[in-house]
C-alpha cells in the first residue's frame, strides 16, 4: 500500500498541508470524504515524524477510521476506549476496559504510540494526571535490586489485590523469593524470581497451568484502575480527612441530604477498615485535586487531527447534558456529593489545551467556524472524491472501469484476492478491456491503463486533478492478519476436564472410594510419630471423621448427584457395610449399561456412512473469505471436524463453544465441504427467530459461490413451504435451515450428508428421536454453548465426541455483571444510559399475562423512548415485525420473556436487566446473558430479584455462579457448575439415576470404566500399593500458605505418576523436574569415544593438549566438582584459551548468558558441572572432555550426548586418572554396552591405541 500513500505527492495541496505542519501552523483541509481523509492520514503519518492523535467524535466513527488506516498502514492503530463511572455500589466491577485505556495512556505519555485514535467521549472524561501515572507505574529489570517488602507496598498502593495463586489482572502472589504480577500492561501475569534482593529471572506465565512460558528481561507494572485512593495527596488517611470535612459540611446545610451522609459514612468507613471499595469514582476530585483529561497526555510536539469538528462540538455538548441526567439521578439517590461532580471536561477548556501544539482540522465542507482558540493558519480546499464500493458486483466493475479509461484515467482496483483479480481480469478481457495484474502493487497506474492488486478498503477513491481512481470491492474479505495454525494443545481427555471444574471448598460434599460419602472439612497439617503431613479431613455421619493424607488425594472426588440438591444426600457412616452394599448395586448398574454402551459404541462403528473428500479449492477460498482471524481453539475444532467428516464411520460431536465464539462459522465451513461434494446439509434450531438470523447470515456468507440455501419456519407462508419441500426432494436445495418443522414426516431430501443441531438443549425427547431416525448414516454436528447435564455427562464419559472452542475472539470483554435486589432508579438509570448512547435494551419480564403491564410502565417512566413488547403466544406475523423493528433499531427497550434466550444476535443491544432471576436456571441466565456484549461495546447485565425476598439454596449457587464466571469463555464452567447444582441426569434410561445419586458421579464413571473394559475381555487395572514413609514430606505453608492450592498441588501430583515416566511438575518450582527411568542404551556409532590416562596433575595440561593438537574449535568440559570446575576454567583463561564455566553457585540469568555467548561462538570452550548435561543442545559442538569420570552412568550417556549432532561424527574424550575412576569407566561400559578405546599421547600431542594387558584384580575395589 506504499504506493497507494505516495499517491498524495501528485497533490499540490497535500504537499502545502505537510509543509505547514512541519513549520508549526495549524490547517485546515476541506472538501474530501471520508476514505481521503483516511487517506491524507496515513500519509501525514509516513511523512512526519512526529506522533499523532486523531480526534472522532464516537466509537462507530473512531471504527471505521480504524479499518481505513489498517487497509492504507497494514497496521492497527489503537483506539483509545471510554469507560464507565462506577458510582454506585455493585458486585463485581469488570476493570478491562480501565485498564486497556490506562495500557494506553501510559503508552502515549512515554512516547510508544506513533498514532493514537480518540473518541470525544474517552477524551473528555476525567482521568488520572499523567504525573500520578507516571509516579504509580514502575518497571522490573533483570538483575537490578529491589526489596520485596517496598515492592508489596506499591503495589497495594496501586490497587493490587493480593491472593495466593495468580489469576487475572490487577493481582499479585508472595512465595519466598518467587513475585507473581499480573500487570494490565501485559497480556501475560510475569514471574519475578529473587537471588537476596536481586532480580535474578522474570519470565511469563501460564494462569491456567501456573507454567513459565517465555523469559523477559524487564516489565512495566500499572496502576489496576483510574481512581486508587492510595494516591491522594495525603494517602488514605488524607482522604479519610476530606470525607470527614464533607460529612461536616453536609450535616451543617439546612436541608440536610441523609441518603448522602449514609453513603459517605458506609464509604469512610471502608476506607478507614483498610476495605476495597469499589465506587472510589465518587470520590475522584477529592483523589486528584487537579482535573486531568486524555487531552493532556498528548505529547508537545504531536500533530492533532480533529476530524468533522462540527460533529465533535455537537458530541461535546451532548456528552455533558448526557452526564448531567446521569448525575441528577445519583444525586437525588444519595449516590454522589454534589461537590465532587466535575467528571468531564468541557469544549472550551479542550481547545485551550490545543494552542501549543499542531491542529490538522478535516472537514467535508468549507465555511465552517473554527475555535478562536486555536484557529487555522492556513485552508487548503481540495478536489477528491469517495466512491461506493461495487460490492462483488463485476459488472458495475466494468462499467465504471469503461468509463475511466475514456476519461483518460488510470484506473487501480484493489480485488481483495489474487483470485478475484483473476476472475475480473478475464472477465474485462471479454469486454474489451485490457487490464494488468500488478501483484505485489510496485507502480501507480498510466493514464488510460488499468492495474488489479491485492487489498481491500471499504471505499473507492477518486482525484479528478491527477487523473487517478481506486477502485474496491468495499467490505471484502482480505486481512493483513496471516492465517494462523491450530496451537498445539496438551490433549486432556474429557475426564480431566471433569477433574479441572471441580475444585473442593469447606462443606463441600466428597465421595472416598472406599468409605463412601462424607463432607469435606480442611486440609490440616498432623504431626504423627514425629513426621508433619497434610492431611484433608473429611466428616461422616455422627462424629465420626477421616483424615486422608495429601498423597492419597486421588482416592478423593467431589459429590456430583443425580437429582440435584445436596441435602438430601445421607451422610454414610465409617465401619458400617452399608457403603460397599451401595458400590455393589452401582457396580452391577453399571455392568448391566456397559453392555449397552459396547452395543452403541458397535452400532455406531458398523454404520457406513460417507466418507468426504479432501478439501477442494473453492473450501479455501471460502475460509479465506472470513472476515475475522479465527482464534486457535476455533481452528482446532474446524479440524477435529473434517477429520471425522473424512472418515466412513458417521459423526456425532458436540461442539461445545460459548456464546458468541464462532461456533455457526466452525458449522458453516462443514456445511462448505459438505455442499462441495454434492450433499444436502439441514441446519436444526429452536426458535423462528433464530432460523431467520442463521438464514440472513448464510446467505451473507456464501455469497459469490453457487449455493442454494432456503429456510423452513412459520415466517414462510404455506405456498412458500411446499415449494421448499418440493426443491429440496427433488435435491435443488442445497441448505435447508429450519425449526421443528424439519422434524416432520413430510420432509424429504434427495442426499443428506450432515445435521447440524443448534442450541440442542432446546429440544425435547420426541424430536430427539426423530432426529435419530434422520440421522442413520449421516454426519451430526451439535452446537451448544451450555450443552445440558446429559449431553455434557454423554461427552464426558466418552460416548460422544467433544470439541471445546474456549478462547474468546479479539475485542471481546466481558459482560459486566451485576446481581442486586431490583430497584427502579438503577433499572431506569441503566436504561436511560443505553439509550443516550444509542443503545438498545433487553428487559427481561417472563410473564405474559403482565408483560403488556410493564412494557406501559416504563414508558411512563422514561417517556419518550420506544418500547416493543414480543412473546410467545403471539402471533407469526406481529413476532417478525416486532423482531425486524428491533434488528433495525426503531425499538430502543424490548420487553420480552426468554423467547430471546437463544441465538438472538443484535450488536447494538448491549443492556440486559432480568427480573427474578433466581428463577431461571443457570445455563438460561448465561444463555441471556450472551444476548448483550456482542460487539466491542460494553455491555452490562443486571440481574435482580425482589426487595428482602428469602432465595432457596439453589438459587442462591445460580446467582453466585453466574457471577463468578462473569468473563468470557464460562460456557463449558457454567455446565459444569450445572451439572453439580442439578445433577448428573442420566444416560440412557431412568433406572441408572439412582445408582448415580448414591455413589456420585464420578464414582459411577470410575465404575462405568472398570465395567466396559471387563466386557471388551481387557484385564482391570491393577490396585496400587502405597508406601507411607514416616518422613516428613510436604508442601511448606510458609511457601503456600492456603490449603486448597496445597491441595490442588498434590492432586496434581498424585496424577503425575506412570509406570515408567515419573514428572514432577510442581507450578511453583523454579525449574522442572523431570526423572526418567530408561532401558540399557545401545552402542553410539555417532560417537567415537576415547580414553586417556595420566596422573592428577597432569590432568589439566593433557585436556589442553588434547584440544590444541587435534583442533578442536567447540569443545564441553565436564567436572564432578563446582571447585574443580571454577579453578579449571580459571587455569584454562590463564593459558590464553577462550573459555568461561557454568555451575549451580552461578546465578541463573549469568548461565543463560554464557550458553548464548557459546551458542554464538563467541566461546571455544565452555566448562561445566553436571547442570549442563540435560536439555543443552548446540549442534556443532567437536568433542567433549569427562575431566572428571561421572559418579553416575546415566551421567555419562548426557554428557556424552551433548556431540554429535549436526549430523557429523562426534569425539568423547575421558581423562582417567586413578584407579577408581578406571573401575567406573570399565562399569559405564558393561552397562551401556559402550566400546571405549584406550588411547596414549606424547610429548607432541600425537595419539596412539594403547597396549591391552591382562588385567590385575585389586584386593580391595572402590565404587
Amino acid at each position: 500500500m506504499e504506493q497507494l500513500l505516495s499517491l498524495l505527492k501528485t497533490i499540490p495541496e497535500y504537499a502545502a498541508m505537510v509543509s505547514s505542519l512541519q513549520g508549526g501552523e495549524s490547517v485546515a483541509v476541506t472538501g474530501i470524504g471520508q476514505i481521503n481523509r483516511s487517506h491524507m492520514i496515513a500519509g501525514l503519518c509516513r511523512s512526519i515524524n512526529r506522533p499523532m492523535v486523531v480526534l472522532c467524535q464516537d466509537d462507530l466513527a473512531a471504527r471505521r477510521l480504524q479499518e481505513e488506516l489498517k487497509g492504507f498502514l497494514l497496521d492497527t492503530a489503537p483506539i483509545l476506549p471510554g469507560r464507565d463511572l462506577t458510582l454506585y455500589d455493585a458486585a463485581v466491577v469488570s476493570r478491562s476496559w480501565e485498564q486497556k485505556r490506562l495500557r494506553q495512556l501510559y503508552d502515549l505519555a512515554v512516547g510508544k504510540t506513533g498514532l493514537q485514535i480518540m473518541t470525544w467521549e474517552s477524551l473528555s472524561l476525567r482521568t488520572m494526571p499523567k504525573a500520578a501515572l507516571l509516579a504509580a507505574a514502575f518497571s522490573l529489570e533483570v538483575g537490578r535490586e529491589y526489596a520485596v517488602e517496598d515492592l508489596i507496598s506499591r503495589l497495594t498502593a496501586a490497587g493490587y489485590n493480593r491472593c495466593g495463586m495468580v489469576e487475572g489482572p490487577g493481582q499479585f502472589a508472595v512465595r519466598g523469593g518467587i513475585l507473581d504480577i499480573f500487570s494490565p500492561a501485559e497480556d501475560q501475569p510475569v514471574r519475578a524470581e529473587f537471588f537476596g534482593d536481586e532480580l535474578d529471572t522474570m519470565g511469563f506465565f501460564d494462569p491456567a497451568t501456573q507454567r513459565r512460558s517465555e523469559n523477559i528481561t524487564s516489565v512495566t507494572v500499572l496502576p489496576v484502575a483510574e481512581t486508587q485512593p492510595g494516591l491522594h495527596p495525603g494517602g488514605v488517611e488524607g482522604l479519610c480527612k476530606d470525607i470527614t470535612s464533607l460529612i461536616s459540611r453536609q450535616k451543617r446545610r439546612k436541608n440536610i441530604n441523609e441518603p448522602l451522609i449514609a453513603t459517605l459514612e458506609k464509604d469512610l468507613n471502608k476506607y478507614e477498615s483498610g476495605l476495597h471499595n469499589p465506587a472510589s469514582d465518587r470520590y475522584m476530585a477529592l483523589i486528584y485535586p487537579e482535573m486531568a483529561t486524555a487531552a493532556d497526555y498528548i505529547p508537545d510536539g504531536a500533530v492533532v487531527a480533529v476530524c468533522d469538528h462540527g460533529n465533535l462540538q455537537r458530541a461535546a455538548r451532548s456528552r455533558c447534558d448526557e452526564m448531567g441526567m446521569q448525575l441528577d439521578s445519583m444525586l437525588g439517590a444519595g449516590l454522589v456529593a454534589g461537590e465532587l461532580c466535575d467528571y468531564v471536561c468541557q469544549w472550551e477548556d479542550f481547545c485551550k489545551s490545543l494552542r501549543k501544539k499542531n491542529v490538522v482540522y478535516f472537514d467535508a465542507f468549507g465555511g465552517t467556524s473554527y475555535p478562536e482558540d486555536c484557529p487555522p493558519k492556513q485552508l487548503y480546499p481540495l478536489t477528491a472524491k469517495q466512491l461506493p464500493g461495487y460490492g462483488g458486483n463485476l459488472d458495475t466493475a466494468v462499467s465504471d472501469l469503461s468509463h475511466y479509461q475514456k476519461m483518460e484515467f488510470g484506473s487501480l482496483v484493489l480485488c481483495g484476492t489474487r483470485r478475484r483479480a483473476e476472475l475480473l481480469q478475464q472477465l474485462l478481457h471479454e469486454k474489451g478491456l485490457s487490464a494488468f495484474q500488478c501483484i505485489p502493487l510496485t507502480t501507480l497506474p498510466k493514464p488510460g491503463q488499468i492495474l488489479l492488486t491485492e487489498g481491500t478498503l471499504p471505499f473507492g477513491m477518486e482525484y479528478p486533478l491527477s487523473k487517478i481512481a481506486v477502485l474496491t470491492e468495499g467490505q471484502l474479505i482480505a486481512r493483513s492478519e496471516p492465517k494462523r495454525k491450530p496451537a498445539k494443545k496438551t490433549g486432556s481427555t474429557n475426564r480431566q476436564k471433569l477433574n479441572s471444574f471441580t475444585d473442593l471448598t469447606p462443606g463441600d460434599l466428597v465421595v472416598h472410594e472406599n468409605y463412601g460419602i462424607g463432607r469435606f472439612v480442611a486440609m490440616e497439617q498432623i504431626k504423627v510419630d514425629g513426621a508433619v503431613k497434610d492431611y484433608i479431613k473429611i466428616a461422616y455421619q455422627g462424629s465420626d471423621t477421616l483424615f486422608v493424607p495429601a498423597t492419597q488425594l486421588d482416592l478423593v472426588s467431589k459429590y456430583i448427584g443425580g437429582g440435584g440438591e445436596d441435602s438430601n444426600v445421607k451422610l454414610n457412616k465409617i465401619g458400617s457395610d452399608a457403603w460397599q452394599k451401595t458400590k455393589a448395586k452401582a457396580r452391577k448398574a453399571a455392568k448391566d449399561m456397559a453392555g449397552e454402551l459396547i452395543q452403541l459404541y458397535a452400532a455406531r462403528k458398523r454404520q457406513s456412512g460417507y466418507a468426504f473428500s479432501a478439501d477442494a479449492p473453492w473450501q479455501k477460498e471460502f475460509e479465506d473469505n472470513f472476515p475475522y482471524p479465527e482464534t486457535d481453539d476455533q481452528l482446532r475444532c474446524i479440524a477435529d471436524i473434517k477429520h471425522d467428516m473424512e472418515s466412513p464411520i458417521p459423526m456425532d460431536r458436540l461442539l461445545c463453544g460459548d456464546v458468541g465464539f464462532g461456533k455457526t462459522e466452525v458449522a458453516l465451513r462443514a456445511v462448505m465441504k459438505a455442499v462441495m461434494d454434492g450433499k444436502q446439509v439441514a441446519i436444526l434450531v429452536p426458535t423462528t427467530v433464530l432460523a431467520q438470523q442463521h438464514y440472513q447470515t448464510a446467505v451473507a456468507r456464501f455469497r459469490g459461490f453457487p449455493v442454494t440455501i432456503d429456510v423452513l419456519s412459520r415466517f414462510r407462508t404455506p405456498k412458500m413451504q411446499q415449494q421448499t419441500l418440493q426443491k429440496l426432494r427433488a435435491g435443488s436445495v442445497d441448505l435447508i435451515i429450519g425449526t421443528h418443522k424439519l422434524l416432520q414426516k413430510t420432509v424429504q431430501f434427495k442426499d443428506l450428508g450432515l445435521l447440524i443441531v443448534d442450541e440442542e438443549q432446546r429440544f425435547g425427547v420426541s424430536h430427539k428421536e426423530r432426529l435419530k431416525e434422520l440421522s442413520k448414516g449421516v454426519d451430526v454436528l451439535t452446537l451448544s454453548a451450555t450443552p445440558i447435564p446429559r449431553t455434557l455427562n454423554m461427552a464426558l464419559s466418552g460416548i460422544r465426541d467433544m470439541s471445546t472452542i474456549e478462547q474468546p475472539p479479539a475485542d471481546r470483554y466481558p459482560v459486566q455483571t451485576f446481581v442486586m435486589e431490583y430497584s427502579e432508579p438503577i433499572v431506569d438509570d441503566a436504561i436511560r444510559r443505553e439509550i443516550e448512547r444509542g443503545g438498545q435494551v433487553y428487559y427481561l419480564h417472563n410473564r405474559t399475562e403482565t408483560i403488556d403491564q410493564c412494557a406501559a410502565a416504563i414508558k411512563r417512566r422514561i417517556p419518550g423512548i420506544s418500547v416493543g413488547v414480543a412473546h410467545g403466544q403471539m402471533g407469526e406475523d406481529a413476532l417478525g415485525d416486532v423482531m425486524q423493528s428491533m434488528a433495525e433499531g426503531e425499538i430502543q427497550v424490548l420487553v420480552c420473556t426468554t423467547i430471546i434466550e437463544t441465538g438472538l444476535d443484535i450488536p447494538n443491544a448491549n443492556t440486559l436487566i432480568i427480573e427474578n432471576a433466581d428463577r431461571f436456571g443457570l445455563s438460561q441466565l448465561h444463555q441471556l446473558r450472551g444476548r448483550v456484549g456482542r460487539s466491542t461495546r460494553h455491555a452490562y447485565a443486571y440481574f435482580t430479584y425482589r426487595p428482602e425476598k428469602n432465595l432457596t439454596e439453589v438459587a442462591e449457587k445460580r446467582l453466585s455462579a453466574i457471577r463468578d464466571f462473569a468473563e468470557f469463555g464460562s460456557g463449558f464452567k457454567i455446565a459444569m457448575r450445572d451439572l453439580e447444582i442439578r445433577g448428573a441426569g442420566n444416560l440412557l434410561g431412568a433406572e441408572q439415576s439412582g445408582h448415580m445419586s448414591s455413589v456420585g458421579y464420578d464414582m459411577y464413571l470410575k465404575l462405568l470404566d472398570e465395567a466396559v473394559l471387563e466386557e471388551k475381555g481387557e484385564a482391570p487395572k491393577a490396585p496400587e500399593c502405597t508406601a507411607d514413609l514416616n518422613v516428613t514430606a510436604n508442601v511448606d505453608k510458609d511457601y503456600v500458605s492456603r490449603g486448597e492450592e496445597r491441595m490442588d498441588l498434590y492432586r496434581r501430583m498424585a496424577a503425575t505418576i506412570s509406570q515408567e515416566v515419573m514428572t514432577v511438575s510442581w507450578m511453583y518450582q523454579r525449574d522442572e523436574v523431570e526423572i526418567t527411568v530408561e532401558p540399557k542404551q545401545e552402542d553410539r556409532p555417532d560417537i567415537d569415544q576415547f580414553s586417556i590416562t595420566c596422573t592428577p596433575l597432569e590432568k589439566a595440561e593433557t585436556s589442553l593438549r588434547l584440544i590444541r593438537s587435534q583442533g578442536y574449535e567447540r569443545v564441553m568440559i565436564f567436572c564432578n566438582t563446582k571447585h574443580m570446575c571454577q579453578r579449571l576454567c580459571d587455569e584454562f583463561q590463564r593459558a590464553g584459551l577462550d573459555c568461561d564455566c557454568i555451575h549451580g553457585d552461578i546465578r541463573q540469568s549469568q548461565r543463560e548468558k554464557t550458553m548464548q555467548r557459546y551458542r554464538d561462538g563467541k566461546l571455544a570452550v565452555l566448562i561445566a558441572t553436571d547442570v549442563a548435561s540435560r536439555g543443552i543442545d548446540v549442534d556443532d559442538v567437536d568433542c567433549v572432555i569427562n575431566y572428571d569420570v561421572p559418579e553416575e552412568n546415566e551421567y555419562y550417556v548426557h554428557r556424552i550426548g551433548r556431540t554429535g549432532r549436526a549430523k557429523k561424527k562426534g569425539v568423547a574424550w575421558s581423562i582417567v586418572s586413578n584407579f577408581p575412576e578406571k573401575a567406573r569407566l570399565d562399569d559405564i561400559c558393561k552397562y551401556c554396552n559402550f566400546t571405549i578405546q584406550p588411547m596414549v599421547m606424547d610429548k607432541d600431542g600425537n595419539l596412539s591405541p594403547e597396549e591391552v594387558k591382562a588385567p590385575v584384580t585389586p584386593k580391595r575395589r572402590f565404587r
